[in-house]
Formats: structure tokens, C-alpha cells, sequence
């Protein structure tokens, strides 16, 4: 290219120095110069400096093909044809590679603002959205954790408490017994207080299962969901079978801290003088039979004897001497 450059401008100045010539011969001879003339010169001069300026204005560099490379070696300038390329390198660079990062980062940064925002709303309107057991007919909305009397915080299958809950404290229910269960820490001392009245009776309320975690939960209602569809019942059955013997993760008493299950999980329970000093005494302390014979249709659970929940003793009172369930004495019975 720098040869071509070197070549118009020298026609030009050849070009420039006839005419000069040309001019000064007439004039020296008294010529009539033509006024066309000197315009076809000057139409000529100017044509070549517009050939030239597409040359060597920076303003719209020309693009160098590989037809002119081959036919002119002289324009394959390295200065050039290494500019090129680091133009096109840099665009993918920009446009692809660093876009392609921050866009990704961007969505990860919205993702989290999108789920909290049905999140907040669905806590707000106490339902839950996409529930995991939905399948089976089950909808719970979120319990009331800032009920007004604590003791009587309402955990079934149609109240559930949020995904890992756990209580502020848990403490063991018996102290004096290394492996007793765990219990809210509000509620342990009452059962303390039952368990040590109850031993002095010659009864000992031994504690099989008090609190349990959120996992430990869906372990066993996944289990026992196993076992039915294992007997043949469909993945719907099994689910609402199995519900009815242990709750669905966050939909018990024992996850909430407030429950025990006591010296046996059998029905046959009912036939033990366990059971007959804690019909008779339970609500001393503030506990209650959770789960009657006569109130399965209500609370969607099977008879359990051995289960009993603390409400504190002014209201165990009450609810045994209503006849109500705890469901039916809160006004809270889907």
C-alpha cells in the first residue's frame, strides 16, 4: 500500500508540474490560454487527489482481501493484517466472554429474589405452594407460632410448621434419667413433674419417643409410605394411609416439642395401669390424650394411647371436660 501511496502522489506532482509548464510556455508566448482547458486540468488534478485520499485517509481504512494479498504481495503490510485479527479477537471477548459471565451472575442474583418473594407471600397468606404431599390431598397452611397462649400452638396435617424448624431450647424431659427424651424446654419440667408424681405411685412413665427432627420426620412417613406401596397400594393410598399413623414432616407434636409418646406404641397401651394413672392425673399437668377413639374423624388419626400433649393445665382441664378435641376446642376443624 505505501508503494501505491508514493506513486499517486508523485503522479500528482508530475501531473501539477506539466500543467505549470504547459501555462507558463503560452503565457511566455503570448498564447490565449482556453479557460476549458485550465478546467479540464484542474478536473483531472482532482479526480487523482480523490484516487489518492482513499489511500491514505485514516477515516475509512480499506479492507485488504486475500485476492489483493495474492496479486500484490505489497499489501499484505504485517502492521495491517496483525490489526485485523486482534479486531475480530476482541469482539467474541467482549461481546461473548465477559457478557456470558455477569449475565449468569445477574439470573443467580434474581434467583434468589424470586424465591423469596413467593416466600414472603406465601407467608403472608399462611398457604404453601408446591407442597411436596399436595398429591395426596394434603394443603396445610403455615401454624400459628405467635398464637397468643403458646401451649396451645396447633400442629396437624392442616398446620404445619416451616421446613427445619426446631424448638428455641430442648432439654431432657427426666433429668435424673440420662436417656429420657427431649422435650421444649417449657415444657419438659411439667412432664418432670408428672414422671417423678407418677414413680411415687410405683408407675414409671418411661419416655419413648418426645421430640423428633424435621429429617427424622420425613424418614419415617417416607418409610412408612414405602411399606404400603410395598403391599401394593398406590403411591396416593400409601401416602394417606401412612398419614394416619405418623404425620407428614412438620405436621406433628413431636416436631413442635410439646408431645410424648409413653411406655409403649401399642393400642393394647390402653390396658396398663400406665395408662389408667395418666387418665387420671395427666391433666394435673397440663397434659391431654391427643388422640381418642372417639375423635379419629376429626383429628385424621388412628387411636393412640400412648400420646400425650402438653397444653398447660387450665386448658387440659377444660378440653377433657368438654369432650372436645384439641381441633374442635380451638374452632379449628377442616
Amino acid at each position: 500500500m505505501t508503494k501505491k501511496i508514493l506513486t499517486a502522489a508523485g503522479a500528482v506532482v508530475a501531473l501539477a508540474a506539466i500543467i505549470f509548464c504547459v501555462h507558463a510556455i503560452r503565457t511566455n508566448d503570448n498564447s490565449i490560454i482556453d479557460v476549458t482547458e485550465i478546467s479540464d486540468y484542474e478536473q483531472t488534478i482532482t479526480e487523482t487527489i480523490s484516487a489518492v485520499s482513499e489511500f491514505i485517509d485514516p477515516a475509512e481504512p480499506q479492507p485488504v482481501t486475500a485476492e489483493q494479498t495474492a496479486a500484490d504481495p505489497g499489501i499484505a503490510v504485517p502492521s495491517a493484517v496483525t490489526a485485523a485479527p486482534s479486531t475480530t479477537a476482541r469482539t467474541p471477548e467482549s461481546s461473548t466472554v465477559k457478557p456470558a459471565p455477569s449475565a449468569p451472575a445477574s439470573t443467580t442474583a434474581a434467583a434468589p429474589k424470586t424465591t423469596a418473594a413467593p416466600a414472603s407471600s406465601t407467608a403472608a397468606s399462611g398457604t404453601i405452594s408446591n407442597y411436596e404431599y399436595a398429591y395426596a390431598g394434603f394443603n396445610p397452611r403455615y401454624a400459628d407460632l405467635n398464637v397468643a397462649d403458646w401451649t396451645l400452638t396447633l400442629v396437624n396435617r392442616d398446620y404445619i410448621l416451616p421446613e427445619g424448624f426446631e424448638p428455641p431450647e430442648l432439654v431432657r424431659s427426666v433429668p435424673s434419667v440420662s436417656d429420657s427424651k427431649l422435650l421444649d424446654s417449657r415444657v419438659a419440667p411439667h412432664y418432670n413433674d408428672m414422671y417423678q408424681a407418677a414413680k411415687k405411685d410405683g408407675i414409671i412413665l418411661e419416655t419413648v419417643s418426645g421430640y423428633r427432627s424435621y429429617s427424622l420426620q420425613r424418614n419415617n412417613f417416607e418409610n412408612k409410605i414405602s411399606k404400603y406401596r410395598n403391599q401394593g397400594m398406590s403411591k396416593i393410598e400409601a401416602t394417606q394411609k401412612a398419614a394416619t399413623i405418623i404425620l407428614p414432616p412438620g405436621t406433628s407434636e413431636h416436631n413442635l416439642g410439646f408431645a410424648m409418646d409413653i411406655c409403649s406404641l401399642e393400642q393394647s397401651f390402653e390396658n396398663t395401669a400406665e395408662f389408667r394413672w395418666l387418665k387420671a392425673h395427666a391433666e394435673d399437668y397440663g397434659f391431654i390424650l391427643r388422640y381418642t377413639k372417639e375423635k379419629q374423624s376429626v383429628t385424621k388419626i388412628i387411636y393412640e394411647p400412648w400420646h400425650w400433649r402438653y397444653v398447660g393445665v387450665e386448658n387440659a382441664r377444660k378440653i377433657n371436660a368438654s369432650g372436645l378435641c384439641l381441633e374442635e376446642y380451638l374452632g379449628k376443624v377442616s
